[in-house]
């Protein structure tokens, strides 16, 4: 134990606070590809490709590539080492995990079936924060995980209890205004009556006096998103719902106006215009221990 904590100490010195988010980032929500990480957190590639190599030269992160089966090569993917999962577990106060537990957690990562999945939903939070990067007056405050809302939670602001579906929750704000919404992350793989289901908890919750934050279904084409706005109107759901199709981004990010809120005859809305129950203090949602990935 003296030899880890001497290099915890010994490390932790030579982060940065961009380091600090990233690996924040990765104990939270497991992994991201090089391109990911240098589009979010750094000025170039090259810049990114350095830094992330000194990281990893350090112990602190591990890289791999996933097999391809069509050839060629993805790029690298990006987890937390053990060290690093020790400087992030005692910054907030974690018990340390093993490096049995690391090891095996690293495998997961590497051959977990679904990890596109888990790459689109970090792609959509890491576009904001590339977002933000280069436009002064933006902030993503927060970004929590799938496995922070799946258990039962009480949203900021509110004593109501529940749990819900969502693949993320994340509070964004833009020329002083601020919203938080649910995202659902969407790869065309359930059918329509399923996504319009997942709505079910999000009334729930707000029946039981939880916030009605927008929830986004990021969807990856426009027929897909007409044809859900028709299940919409049968289901009436009792929180905001918006819409946004990613064959019809054009480069344009998440923060942009892109989203078609539901029943609504207005032109596409940005993220930060989305309707809110209520002013949203990003300060409330500051978070104590973890919210582990497996």
């Amino acid at each position: 134990m003296a030899n880890t904590t001497d290099q915890v100490l010994r490390v932790q010195h030579q982060l940065t606070e961009r380091d600090w988010r990233l690996l924040d980032w990765l104990y939270d929500h497991s992994v991201l590809t090089s391109f990911q990480i240098a589009h979010a957190l750094f000025p170039s590639r090259n810049y990114a490709q350095r830094r992330l190599t000194q990281l990893t030269g350090l112990g602190l992160l591990e890289r791999f590539r996933p097999f391809r089966l069509q050839g060629g090569t993805y790029p690298y993917h990006y987890a937390l080492a053990h060290l690093g999962e020790l400087i992030i577990a005692a910054a907030r106060g974690d018990n340390p995990p093993r490096r049995t537990a690391t090891a095996a957690r690293l495998h997961r990562i590497a051959t977990n079936r679904n990890i596109e999945h888990r790459l689109g939903i970090n792609q959509f939070f890491t576009d904001l924060a590339g977002h933000e990067r280069l436009h002064p007056g933006s902030r993503l405050h927060h970004w929590w995980p799938d496995t922070s809302l799946r258990k039962f939670f009480s949203p900021p602001g509110t004593t109501a209890y529940g749990s819900v579906n969502a693949d993320g929750l994340g509070v964004w704000s833009e020329n002083d205004r601020t919203v938080a919404w649910y995202l659902e992350h969407d790869t065309g793989t359930e059918s329509l009556g399923v996504l319009v289901d997942k709505l079910a908890s999000y009334g729930q919750l707000a029946w039981r006096g939880g916030p009605r934050w927008p929830v986004l279904f990021w969807l990856h084409s426009t027929a897909r998103e007409a044809n859900l706005h028709r299940r919409l109107i049968d289901a009436k759901p009792t929180v905001p719902v918006a819409t946004a199709a990613r064959d019809r981004l054009e480069g344009r990010s998440p923060a942009e106006a892109v989203w078609h809120l539901h029943r609504s005859r207005c032109a596409l809305l940005r993220l930060a215009d989305l309707p809110m129950p209520g002013p949203v203090d990003p300060a409330d949602f500051a978070r104590t221990g973890s919210a582990r990935l497996s």
